[in-house]
């Protein structure tokens, strides 16, 4: 993972970069290893396929806005990301939450408006969206589903590829 973090700055310094891709970049010991709290201007942050198991290690980043953590094996841990107060999206989908006892720490995150959680234990119980809507209030979707059930606009998506 430093490896690719080292590639990702091309030079730059931690503080100069906006978006980190780390998608199926093998962590040590399925860690987060190498990203700082000096990448204050991280906005977007996606470690899709990593191989996580826990977010020991995690920084604070004040500024970042999206993280993707899809297809790793976290299951909890989620008071690591107090540190990100204006996060905004949250990717989650196949990792191993069981309950929404499991996302109680993203209480604190009161930006939070998009949740990911397709593919984990909690989403094959029928009612977990509105569990987890009454758990997290700022919440707008779920797995692309407002509060009443209805299927976001895949034409009203919004474009954050323009993050770099």
């Amino acid at each position: 993972m430093n490896d690719r973090i080292e590639a990702e700055l091309r030079g730059r310094q931690p503080s100069e970069i906006e978006t980190l891709n780390l998608d199926h970049c093998a962590s040590a010991g399925g860690m987060i290893e190498g990203i700082t709290d000096e990448f204050v201007n991280l906005r977007k942050v996606s470690l899709n396929g990593a191989s996580l198991n826990t977010l020991r290690g995690f920084p604070a980043l004040p500024r970042l806005e999206k993280l993707e953590m899809a297809d790793n094996r976290l299951s909890g841990g989620l008071e690591k990301l107090h540190g990100c107060a204006v996060l905004q999206s949250l990717n989650l989908v196949n990792n191993r939450f069981k309950d929404a006892e499991a996302l109680k720490p993203l209480q604190a995150n009161k930006h939070l408006k998009k949740l990911w959680l397709e593919a984990n234990p909690i989403a094959k119980e029928e009612d977990y969206r509105a569990e987890v809507f009454e758990l997290l209030p700022s919440l707008e979707w779920i797995d692309d589903q407002d509060r009443e059930g209805n299927q976001k606009d895949s034409s009203s998506e919004e474009d954050d590829e323009d993050d770099e």
